[in-house]
């Protein structure tokens, strides 16, 4: 099949991937953009995880003053090399993972960092809220479940909604990136400040 150059550029703007990338996508699902952003992106995650175990050593601390003063956040995000900390998709994807920290306010970077306490604390309280709707006793653990895991989206900051396009969770994004600059990404820490609250 041929591509046209047309297809090309609007994949590329997309999804910002490499144009060899775009083009064997786009081959692949026959000229389906829908189906060559759906490629790239699985592609993109894939060749992510394969790069998680790299030492990230460079990187960029960024911060982001939202509401007149009033929330403030500092993030830090590593990358392999200088020049990629240098890149403006790099620098893009830091600050704005700072903004959607000041808007979301995540607990915690991932779920195995959320204390086993917290974990067991949640549990407790869904399994009395589904026990108190009168559900079956076999299925309060299944419910109890469902509603812990809607919770880790809620504050584990790698599987929430990106609040610029809600497509899209931060690990997604974080994935997205290390697939189009070819290095391994790490949201290492943040601190979130908001006025008047401990």
């Amino acid at each position: 099949m041929t591509v046209s150059a047309k297809e090309v550029k609007e994949l590329r703007a997309q999804t910002g991937a490499g144009m060899m990338d775009c083009k064997k996508a786009l081959a692949e699902t026959g000229g389906n953009i829908e189906g060559a952003v759906k490629l790239l992106r699985t592609k993109g995650l894939a060749d992510a995880a394969k790069r998680s175990g790299r030492t990230t050593n460079q990187g960029l601390v960024d911060s982001y003053i939202h509401g007149g003063g009033k929330i403030g956040v500092l993030v830090e995000v590593g990358c392999e090399t200088d020049f990629v900390a240098k890149t403006d998709d790099f620098r893009q994807f830091v600050h704005d993972l700072a903004m959607h920290i000041a808007a979301s306010a995540p607990l915690c970077i991932g779920r195995e960092d959320v204390p086993d306490e917290v974990v067991e604390g949640e549990m407790c309280i869904y399994k009395e809220q589904a026990a108190a709707t009168g559900k079956p006793e076999n299925i309060l653990e299944k419910i109890a479940r469902g509603k812990l895991e809607k919770w880790y989206s809620q504050v584990c900051l790698l599987e929430q909604a990106f609040v610029k396009d809600d497509q899209f969770t931060i690990e997604q994004l974080r994935g997205h990136l290390s697939g189009k600059i070819g290095e391994n990404i790490e949201i290492k820490r943040f601190a979130r400040y908001e006025l008047g609250k401990e």
